[in-house]
């Protein structure tokens, strides 16, 4: 049984955002100091990545810990009323993401997934972890490995 009155339920989840997360906000301001252009929403792209970075064939999904179930995660909770429904809605959505990675991927892009809990402990080392692993990609492409 929920604690919450319907009403306050569905305001809350109401305010549960889709995009422009403070995640996402911060990724994209030390994307932004570090001199990387980029793309929002990339809406012609499988699963809308949620940074798009043109130059570098690369696309960023800024993941939140509970929606996306990242393991191992004291986010990535379960609500203890309505298992069923919990536990078919998280299956869905970490089946629906390895299939958008899977078609970016098959497409020749490079899907990154940086998750929320990264963002929020340990800005610097995220950042250092995507800089790298899109410079990388920039050697790749350019055929200088």
């Amino acid at each position: 049984m929920d604690k919450l009155a319907k009403e306050r339920r569905s305001w809350n989840m109401s305010r549960i955002q889709g995009k422009n997360t403070g995640p996402e906000i911060a990724m994209r301001s030390m994307l932004h100091k570090g001199g990387f252009r980029f793309r929002l929403q990339g809406k012609n792209l499988p699963g809308k990545p949620d940074i798009v970075l043109p130059k570098f064939k690369t696309a960023i999904f800024v993941h939140g810990c509970f929606w996306h179930r990242h393991e191992n995660c004291k986010y990535c909770y379960t609500p203890k009323s309505r298992h069923e429904f919990w536990d078919n809605k998280f299956r869905r959505t970490v089946q629906r993401d390895a299939e958008q990675i899977r078609s970016l991927a098959g497409s020749g892009w490079l899907p990154l997934v940086v998750w929320e809990c990264e963002i929020k402990n340990n800005p610097a080392k995220t950042f250092t972890k995507v800089q790298s692993l899109l410079q990388q990609r920039l050697l790749k492409m350019n055929g200088d490995t």
